[in-house]
């Protein structure tokens, strides 16, 4: 038996079927309801400058809970993703001067490695894993403030660079072609090749995915090391968006809209599982909910208080049934 098909057996029944990568139907109904209710109740919802704005925010959010996803999905958790992003956008802004690619490479880097140490102490070390994305959550934010100066907002001016934020192709935003081209590769993955397999199965059974052959450590590395890559590029989106980088702001609480939306489209908490496509309707569906709420005049508080609401139920359904 290849490690493949031993890691799909040991994810339990069922594992890497299409079906487990696609979002599931409740969430697909909630948006639509959202649509629907925002059609009659929010004037001019379905202007097509609204919906580009709502594609334009849900961009970073969509690529930070896309890493998100794989990590959930091995029965981990992520929240020092806002953090990495402002490491991430501290470090693109005040490399600027060596020009906008390398800024970027040495921006995606520090993102990754954050990640992957992350990794290293969640599986080498065993320590848990809200304890050790906790611990970055605080210190990353401290790092991101020691490279932009004591935390200055730094503003520049690179055309090349904030072409990343700004720029549109075919009159589509760069962000959104980004967007759509990160949830195709993660889709390919956990559909198509034995990596996507072995996150299901360290998730479903970690101890019998080591018996059959499975690279758990590595998995587990490779996992939070995508998580920091993903958010280190959502950093980088916002900086160039912005036009500025801003060590205090840039990140803050997007790991909460990230778990929320994994968990929103069918990524239980407790791992084994992972839908892509129901993470990305998720991100949609907790946008829509905001984008309602400002346009109706509604405190941004309330929509708060609706999406903490969405996640107990979300969490509540997917909760382990007794027999």
């Amino acid at each position: 038996m290849s490690n493949a098909a031993a890691a799909g057996g040991a994810g339990g029944v069922g594992r890497g079927r299409i079906a487990d990568y696609a979002p599931t139907y409740g969430a697909l109904a909630a948006l639509v309801l959202l649509l629907v209710a925002n059609s009659i109740f929010t004037p001019n919802f379905f202007d097509v400058n609204n919906f580009r704005n709502i594609l334009l925010q849900v961009a970073p959010t969509v690529l930070v809970a896309v890493g998100m996803t794989l990590v959930i999905a091995t029965g981990g958790i992520d929240l020092s993703v806002g953090s990495v992003m402002a490491i991430a956008s501290a470090v693109a802004a005040t490399q600027l001067d060596l020009g906008a690619g390398i800024a970027i490479l040495l921006a995606l880097t520090a993102a990754t490695g954050a990640g992957a140490f992350n990794g290293v102490l969640i599986s080498g070390f065993r320590i848990q894993p809200i304890i050790v994305t906790l611990a970055l959550l605080i210190s990353g934010r401290g790092v991101a403030q020691v490279l932009s100066r004591g935390g200055q907002l730094i503003p520049f001016s690179n055309p090349s660079f904030e072409f990343l934020g700004k720029g549109v192709v075919a009159g589509v935003p760069v962000q959104v072609f980004v967007m759509a081209l990160v949830v195709a590769v993660a889709v390919f993955l956990m559909r198509a090749t034995a990596f996507g397999r072995y996150v299901v199965a360290v998730g479903g059974n970690e101890a019998a995915s080591r018996l059959a052959g499975v690279k758990v450590h590595r998995t587990k590395i490779t996992v939070y090391a995508l998580s920091g890559l993903l958010a280190g590029l959502a950093g980088l989106i916002e900086t160039a968006r912005l036009g500025a980088s801003d060590a205090q702001k840039v990140g803050l609480n997007i790991e909460l809209d990230a778990i929320a939306a994994t968990v929103v489209g069918g990524t239980p908490l407790t791992g084994g599982r992972a839908t892509v496509l129901g993470t990305l309707v998720g991100a949609l569906i907790m946008q829509v909910i905001t984008t309602g709420f400002v346009m109706n005049g509604i405190s941004y508080s309330w929509s708060l208080v609706i999406k903490a609401a969405i996640i107990i139920v979300a969490v509540y359904i997917q909760r382990p049934k007794v027999a």
